[in-house]
């Protein structure tokens, strides 16, 4: 068995490499994982990788097999999928889910992976830590049925949710976004889609993803009275100016942050590794696949992920592959 791993790191702000590890022999209890995929968040990867997470937040920020310090040198990411090829007999084979870095192999805690459905490919299953924090959003806003929702933002996170909302009955979505491009998303993922400037107004529920200062006032633009924005971006070490004049109080607007780090308290009940569970359920959908909007070898993270950050490379999730014998 191949006992020595290779990882990517971020060596400095703007710079990464692939380095080598010797893994440890797995113990009782714990899983050797060879990775099939790995998905990359563009928005919260791309800010650990130009230096931009604050210093306030380098604890919460903190991925669960992060190695190394924020900002730098840090090997850091969480949608990991693979195949075990040692530990507990049930296990061994399975394909499993972990929120782990980008790394050819490693070795975990069996609780740490989550056995991915039959009916779910390989490679849609990067997209659960998402699909995740949509969920744990949709707990937090309680949208109901004939709800006129909109999406602001056309991301990963944004879309995802917009995918999860498509299947509400009577709920009438839009994604909104300045790029053009996302209609296409928005039409296989079920929802409308309009430009910020062509938003329909009087939305019962705003869930704001764009990560932007526009992006968050066109979303309270956009509520009818009594209406609520989930705000689920991460603005790093960005200041972000509210509209708190205007009609924010005599139309009675709620701004309501939403973040996947606990279990959202309408659904105190469930655990993580129920959300994550459920997650994994929904990606059984084909619709899901046009989050995947590219893929590149594991080799080649080091050129990638700089055109991923500059937005050389526009994505919603790439996908990074790994050698057969990794």
């Amino acid at each position: 068995m191949n006992r020595v791993a290779r990882a990517f790191w971020l060596s400095r702000p703007g710079f990464g490499e692939i380095r080598t590890a010797d893994l440890p022999e797995p113990a009782q209890g714990e899983v050797l994982v060879r990775s099939l995929y790995s998905g990359i968040s563009r928005g919260t990867e791309t800010l650990v990788f130009r230096g931009g997470v604050p210093g306030s937040q380098h604890a919460a920020m903190r991925a669960p097999y992060q190695e190394g310090d924020f900002p730098a040198p840090v090997k850091y990411g969480y949608l990991s999928v693979g195949v075990v090829e040692e530990g507990p007999g049930e296990l061994v084979g399975r394909t499993v889910f972990c929120l782990y870095p980008h790394q050819t192999r490693y070795v975990v805690p069996a609780a740490a992976v989550t056995v991915v459905p039959d009916n779910v490919p390989a490679g849609r299953a990067v997209l659960a830590g998402t699909v995740e924090t949509a969920v744990n959003a949709l707990w937090d806003a309680a949208p109901l049925v004939g709800d006129r929702i909109s999406v602001v933002g056309g991301g990963m996170v944004g879309c995802s949710v917009a995918a999860l909302l498509a299947r509400f009955p009577g709920v009438r979505v839009e994604l909104v976004d300045a790029d053009p491009g996302r209609a296409e998303v928005a039409q296989s993922l079920g929802v409308g889609f309009a430009s910020p400037a062509d938003a329909l107004g009087d939305r019962d529920l705003v869930v704001h993803a764009s990560a932007t200062e526009q992006g968050l006032a066109r979303a309270m633009e956009l509520l009818a009275p009594e209406g609520t924005v989930v705000e689920l971006s991460w603005y790093g070490d960005r200041k972000v100016s509210l509209p708190l004049g205007e009609a924010f109080h005599s139309r009675r607007l709620t701004i309501r942050g939403s973040q996947v780090g606990t279990v959202s308290p309408a659904r105190a009940s469930r655990t993580y590794a129920d959300r994550l569970a459920l997650a994994l359920d929904l990606l059984a959908d084909p619709a899901l696949d046009a989050l995947i909007t590219g893929e590149s070898a594991f080799e080649e993270l080091p050129e990638v992920m700089p055109k991923l950050a500059s937005g050389e490379i526009p994505a919603l999730c790439h996908r990074v592959r790994y050698p057969e014998t990794a």
